[in-house]
């Protein structure tokens, strides 16, 4: 069970990863090393799965990031599962959901610009077997990074 603190514990990670134990302490009101061992347990519990940096994706000359609605032929477990290894192949898409509703999955992606986006649409996606037909949307502009998760 989370009480209070590992709440706040967790919410001040998701904003700075980089805080060390004395720092957490500090802002807990908890000893650097009781704030050491609740960070300890929320990684063994699987509360925390990692740590990561955010980079920008301009700076990296990733100037199209969109979104891929995949619409499958055929949905047998042979055809799911070599899509997704397909998806796990490929470096631009970045994100992958199962849905409901109309689509099947829900594809983000990054690309340096528009006809690299156009050879993962045409040249990857849409030949893959399983692939029926595809919609995609390109971001314009992203008016809230992603979020922490609320705690």
């Amino acid at each position: 069970m989370l009480d209070s603190m590992d709440l706040r514990l967790l919410d001040a990670l998701q904003k700075d990863a980089h805080l060390t134990a004395q720092q957490l302490g500090e802002m807990l009101h908890l000893s650097s090393s009781q704030a050491g061992r609740r960070r300890q347990r929320l990684e063994s519990e699987g509360y925390i799965t990692g740590y990561a940096a955010k980079l920008d994706p301009l700076k990296l000359g990733l100037h199209v990031q969109g979104f891929i609605q995949v619409h499958l032929g055929t949905h047998g477990p042979d055809q799911s599962a070599k899509f997704a290894r397909m998806v796990n192949s490929r470096p631009e898409i970045t994100s992958a959901w199962t849905m409901t509703g109309e689509a099947d999955y829900l594809l983000h992606v990054y690309c340096a610009d528009l006809p690299a986006l156009n050879r993962l649409l045409h040249e990857v996606i849409l030949p893959h077997p399983a692939v029926a037909r595809v919609q995609s949307q390109i971001v314009m502009d992203q008016l809230k990074r992603d979020a922490p998760l609320p705690t």
